[in-house]
């Protein structure tokens, strides 16, 4: 007996709701046809990350840059339609927006 079973019989009544499998739970973030353009640069002897080129909604991309900010565990910030990212991360952000379903295009060094 497994735990489906188990449950019908402790809540004959219960009616179980459809659960969104892990595809369709993925984020909704609108996906572009052009690339987004991930580039590095140093600003006052820094190095810092630059993601630029977004064409979706504003607030589509700061969710974005939240979530790649808790993922690499860094600072950063959204201005004028760019994420800045503290640090050098242009591998480990490719790949996060490539297992997003982004199309990137790596810029500088």
């Amino acid at each position: 007996m497994d735990i489906q079973d188990q449950l019908k019989n402790l809540f004959p009544e219960h009616k179980p709701q459809d659960v969104p499998s892990e595809k369709e739970h993925k984020s909704k973030i609108w996906l572009q046809d052009d690339p987004i353009i991930c580039k590095y640069e140093k600003r006052k002897g820094k190095p810092i990350t630059i993601l630029e080129g977004y064409t979706g909604a504003t607030e589509d991309f700061k969710k974005l840059a939240k979530e790649l900010k808790t993922k690499l565990s860094v600072g950063g910030s959204f201005k004028d339609n760019k994420i800045i990212i503290q640090g050098d991360y242009r591998g480990k952000i490719m790949t996060i927006l490539k297992d997003k379903g982004f199309s990137v295009k790596r810029v500088g060094g």
